[in-house]
């Protein structure tokens, strides 16, 4: 055996144990406790389609609701979205909504607004992932009119 294939045969060796023992190291893929007076279906009802947009496309990273999926259980990719989610849920957790001030509410769904206008939400990744979660113009205009506090929102 030459040298060059005992040094990949050692290379690709030592990958397999790291990627096992990375499968050792799990995050937390739990999802809290929700009250569900505290929802925005709680807060806006269900009338301007708002809250079944934000469950399609939103809920994964930015609610208590998240559906882990198979691929999370693999690390670094479980690393990966745990982390995502935690910092989604820290950013804007619809699960929590009437725990935000009215001041904050707004504020929230401005920026929520101008990140699916701008194409930042939801992220390429998650919607490469989940096509459905892909949001309409008609979405994004829902999204902004609850912003702009018009309660049908736009539709």
């Amino acid at each position: 055996m030459s040298k060059p294939v005992r040094i990949a045969i050692i290379v690709f060796g030592v990958l397999v144990v790291l990627f096992s023992a990375a499968q050792l190291i799990r995050p937390e893929r739990t999802n809290p406790a929700t009250n569900a007076s505290q929802t925005i279906q709680a807060h806006v009802g269900t009338k301007s389609g708002l809250v079944a947009i934000l469950n399609r496309s939103c809920r994964d990273c930015h609610s208590n609701e998240t559906v882990w999926s198979n691929y999370t259980q693999v690390a670094p990719v479980s690393w990966l979205v745990a982390y995502g989610i935690g910092e989604g849920r820290k950013a804007l957790n619809f699960s929590e909504w009437g725990t935000y001030s009215p001041e904050q509410q707004r504020s929230l769904l401005a920026v929520a607004c101008q990140d699916v206008t701008s194409g930042k939400m939801p992220g390429s990744a998650y919607t490469t992932l989940y096509p459905a979660a892909r949001l309409s113009a008609h979405d994004i205009e829902t999204i902004c009119a609850a912003a702009s506090g018009d309660n049908e929102g736009g539709s």
